[in-house]
């Protein structure tokens, strides 16, 4: 979508939707033609985000030779790139204090599993996490992943750069592009607790959770305080 294109009032799109349902009323219709145009605008406002965070400048060269161990050894930071020019990076919540890792993050990585080979064919893609490449690899295989490369940030490095200067175990998402023989910074999700609006998590938007996704379209909704588990009782 480009700024010379005239778009036609989401409204009129969304009198112009012929869909109708066994039963509804004429109630349900007027409302839900009312959502159907929000929804249309909601769907542009993604857009014209993403279209200015692909034209972000140039971000901060990566000048460090920040070193992961993998499942298949050692790493240098260029090498997660692989034949990529692009990287994201999910920082995973499962550093060496922790006894079991964070569902939440659990969740977002296991959803992120099933469409990891779908996102190798444009960009790289791993978790990093301050746990040994041994602990970690063994939750991929206890959880059943298959298609996500987990990488462990030893010394920390990376994390005090990139996640929290304090090497603090949260999550964190950073993009980064390699262009021209420099690797440099792309974009990192900067919402969180300082800009969460009132009753809300603090989450990015779009959310990044397919499950906040699928939730949202139903009239349960996420709720104000259920958040996944590792594991549910049979």
């Amino acid at each position: 979508m480009t700024s010379q294109q005239t778009l036609k009032p989401a409204r009129e799109l969304a009198e112009s939707n012929g869909a109708h349902y066994p039963n509804e009323s004429a109630e349900y219709r007027r409302a839900r033609n009312a959502l159907l145009a929000e929804e249309i605008e909601l769907r542009r406002q993604i857009e014209r985000v993403a279209a200015m965070r692909r034209a972000l400048p140039p971000g901060g060269e990566v000048r460090k030779d920040y070193r992961f161990e993998g499942e298949g050894g050692p790493a240098g930071f260029a090498e997660l790139f692989g034949d990529k020019q692009s990287l994201v990076v999910y920082s995973y919540m499962y550093g060496p204090q922790r006894q079991r890792p964070c569902p939440m993050c659990t969740s977002l990585l296991s959803a992120w599993d099933g469409e990891a080979l779908d996102v190798a064919q444009r960009v790289s893609l791993v978790a990093v996490a301050r746990s040994p490449i041994e602990r970690l690899s063994a939750f991929k295989q206890e959880r059943g992943w298959r298609h996500l490369r987990l990488y462990s940030d030893t010394s920390g490095d990376y994390t005090r750069d990139y996640v929290s200067a304090e090497d603090a175990d949260m999550p964190a998402l950073n993009v980064f592009t390699r262009r021209d023989g420099a690797i440099r910074h792309f974009w990192s999700g900067e919402m969180g607790g300082t800009t969460a609006d009132p009753g809300q998590d603090p989450r990015g938007a779009p959310d990044l959770m397919p499950l906040w996704t699928i939730l949202d379209s139903t009239p349960e909704g996420r709720g104000a305080d259920w958040y996944p588990k590792l594991s549910y009782a049979k």
